[in-house]
């Protein structure tokens, strides 16, 4: 009887390892959700902000140099204006598109860790 005390040690160790294994990549797991949280919170703040001036300094920017043509080619100017900001707009959705699109490297490192583990796990050379 003293082998199965052992063996059942034993499995109970095994148990608690694989366990505590499985902790650890769960905490992983969190940490990274919780720094994607972050980094997606900080770049909502800054493109918000930076968007608001951009947009702010394109009226100021247009409203001035239709003042400066308004005698002879303000309709022109406002024309001229309204193409580049639609051309502008093309491009800044096609860069969403292309940015929505592309795969996400949330979970990479936790990925990486529980394949770690499996070839260690594995008894094939």
């Amino acid at each position: 009887m003293p082998e199965s005390g052992g063996l059942m040690e034993s499995l109970k160790r095994m148990a608690c390892t694989l366990l505590a294994i499985i902790q650890t990549r769960l905490e992983l797991l969190s940490n990274e959700m919780e720094e994607e949280r972050l980094r997606i919170g900080q770049m909502l703040l800054y493109g918000s902000v930076a968007l608001f001036f951009f947009g702010l300094a394109t009226i100021l920017l247009t409203a001035f140099v239709v003042a400066v043509f308004w005698d002879s080619y303000r309709l022109l100017v406002l024309a001229g204006f309204t193409g580049i900001y639609f051309v502008a707009g093309l491009l800044a959705w096609y860069a969403l598109r292309r940015v929505a699109n592309e795969k996400s490297k949330l979970f990479s490192a936790s990925l990486a860790e529980l394949a770690d583990d499996r070839d260690q796990l594995d008894p094939r050379p």
